[in-house]
């Protein structure tokens, strides 16, 4: 079996438009979250969002690039041309060296509505333009960054909720593990447009605490009320070690461990059994213990259910103990970008000796108080961490990373 490593990562969040940006952010404890009228103008019960600049393309991309791609593949492109910078890999060296895609992303709205909208008032579907059919399907990143860099290995895209950057990262790691890719760009993307969560806001799982954005998400503490959504898009380079050696790349961390699961219950409400075994499969596949695991950054998305599961999840496997924060409590509930932006924050903590704060948590409940979440920025240095990701349909995965030496 080859090892996985990582060369390169990229991020564009509402945390920053780079790694400097986020690394700061994330030390400061700097919530990303506003208050967008836009959306209680459209009848949102909630208007909180954490907040992401559309990026300017024009005089980076050709117009015929630009036009196949929605936001969330904007957001893709800026976090993978930072990630492919750090990994010293570029177009010329794709067309010499076979480089797979594998990114996760579970909607495209704004598209899709605007298109109809579009067909609707001038029934003529002709008026839609060209580059619409690119930017509805679920695959848009991939086949977007797949053309643009012209990469010729495994091309396609993970839907699989909230989990499913988590399962980009996961299954990049398997094909290269397996010997099936030498190097697999993988990563997660969420749009933020007022069309793409509507949905969601209609069940009722929005924290409505509009007079404190920066107060709303809050993970794990006894006053949460619902979740805040956010989104952007992250960036990991994965390669053999066999591969990033032979050029000479500077490695910054090895993935050792991936775990997955079903939960095989209801469609939204988690389950503390399936967590357990997500969890367990990836320390089982690193080959560590629970005790070796010196970082968690939870899921907890700022619900009242779904915290409290993963508290539960926690204390069964690792006790309480382990320091764990959730990064959501200033992004917010990035969706499907989540799983890899999270790997992404908990890389820029490990790089720079310190894991973030749990913004907001102030107040524990009967379940959050086992585990040992951390309020304020610790300065520690450590290696090993995990990074839980779990979503509608039960669907989870962990991912464990160890530091390069």
């Amino acid at each position: 079996m080859e090892r996985v490593v990582i060369t390169g990562m990229g991020i564009y969040s509402s945390l920053g438009k780079n790694k400097e940006a986020v690394s700061q952010s994330l030390f400061e404890g700097r919530s990303g979250i506003i208050l967008d009228p836009k959306r209680k103008e459209m009848g949102y019960r909630s208007g909180l969002t954490g907040f992401v600049e559309r990026p300017q393309l024009k005089g980076l991309l050709d117009r015929r690039s630009r036009i196949m791609m929605p936001e969330h593949a904007e957001f893709a492109y800026m976090s993978t041309i930072e990630a492919l910078q750090q990994a010293g890999m570029d177009t010329e060296y794709f067309e010499k060296n076979e480089t797979g895609i594998v990114f996760g992303n579970d909607s495209c709205a704004q598209p899709v509505i605007e298109a109809i909208d579009l067909i609707r008032e001038k029934k003529d579907t002709m008026m839609v333009g060209s580059g619409s059919v690119f930017q509805v399907l679920n695959s848009t990143v991939t086949m977007n960054l797949a053309t643009i860099f012209k990469l010729r290995g495994i091309n396609f895209s993970i839907s699989a909720a909230c989990a499913s950057g988590s399962h980009a990262i996961g299954l990049g790691y398997l094909f290269i593990k397996q010997g099936l890719q030498e190097r697999v760009i993988c990563g997660g993307a969420q749009e933020i447009n007022i069309y793409s969560m509507p949905n969601f806001d209609a069940l009722g799982t929005f924290s409505t605490r509009e007079d404190e954005p920066a107060k709303a998400s809050r993970p794990f503490d006894r006053g949460r009320d619902g979740l805040v959504p956010g989104g952007g898009a992250a960036t990991v380079i994965l390669e053999s070690l066999e591969s990033a050696q032979a050029r000479g790349a500077n490695i910054l961390a090895e993935v050792i461990g991936y775990g997955f699961s079903s939960n095989g219950q209801h469609i939204s409400n988690p389950s503390v059994e399936g967590q357990v075994r997500s969890i367990n499969k990836a320390l089982k596949d690193a080959g560590v213990s629970a005790k070796d695991i010196q970082y968690i950054n939870a899921h907890a998305t700022s619900t009242p259910a779904g915290d409290g599961s993963e508290a539960e999840a926690i204390f069964e496997v690792f006790g309480g103990k382990t320091p764990v924060s959730s990064t959501k409590s200033m992004t917010g509930h990035e969706c499907w970008m989540a799983g890899a932006s999270e790997v992404v924050y908990s890389m820029l903590m490990m790089q720079h000796s310190f894991m973030a704060p749990n913004i907001n948590f102030e107040n524990p409940d009967e379940h959050s108080a086992k585990i040992n979440i951390l309020p304020e920025t610790h300065k520690q240095e450590f290696d090993l961490f995990l990074s839980n990701s779990f979503g509608f349909g039960g669907t989870n995965s962990s991912l464990i990373v160890r530091k390069w030496k």
